[in-house]
């Protein structure tokens, strides 16, 4: 953590929320929520497009094992054309918080705005890179998100979900423009919509 960010918030339960997929064109939106044990430390955290998978997938194991409480939580590829992305996220964050085993005391989003619900809470900007539970958060759900779009690989061969996780890559596009759009493909986004 370069910036560590300063809270005067002692109390118990700070979970840190993140999401991970709001850019690309396939998917659900994935978003986690870590409260972590302050009695087991996990060396490492940070902003996970910072980390390599393979220490990536470590450190999940490890906040899997060692958090207080921990939930992933999603908004499907329906609620993104339905709602639009940011909505969608929010509404992913949220379940994450409520999925929690522990209610939290306090929560810290990554970004620049929250969700509409009851807990104190604040944005923090680059809080990933700041907040030891963000980056935790900001982990647990790039993982979870990943592992999904190798699945949708081996469903949809030909796309390369895979490779660029349903980002709009030139490669991807080309797929769609050749195999045309999938059930994952978000029709609300301009490149699918385009084809439709």
């Amino acid at each position: 953590m370069d910036d560590l960010f300063a809270i005067d918030y002692e109390g118990p339960g700070l979970a840190g929320v993140d999401e991970v997929g709001r850019g690309p064109l396939a998917g659900d939106v994935v978003a986690a929520a870590v409260i972590l044990d302050p009695e087991r430390p996990i060396e490492g955290l940070r902003d996970s497009k910072k980390l390599t998978e393979a220490r990536r997938e470590t450190l999940a194991v490890l906040i899997r094992e060692r958090a207080l409480a921990w939930c992933v939580a999603r908004a499907s590829v329906a609620e993104i054309d339905e709602l639009n992305i940011l909505h969608a996220s929010m509404l992913a964050m949220k379940r994450a918080v409520e999925g929690l085993s522990v209610q939290p005391g306090y929560v810290l989003v990554d970004g620049n705005r929250l969700p509409r619900w009851d807990y104190p809470s604040e944005p923090v900007v680059k809080g990933d890179d700041r907040v030891p539970a963000i980056a935790a958060a900001s982990i647990l759900a790039k993982v979870q998100r990943d592992g999904e779009l190798v699945a949708l690989e081996r469903e949809y061969p030909g796309y390369g979900f895979a490779a660029h996780k349903g980002y709009p890559t030139a490669a991807h596009l080309k797929a769609l423009r050749e195999l045309g759009v999938t059930p994952v493909h978000r029709r609300s986004f301009g490149p699918v919509r385009d084809l439709l």
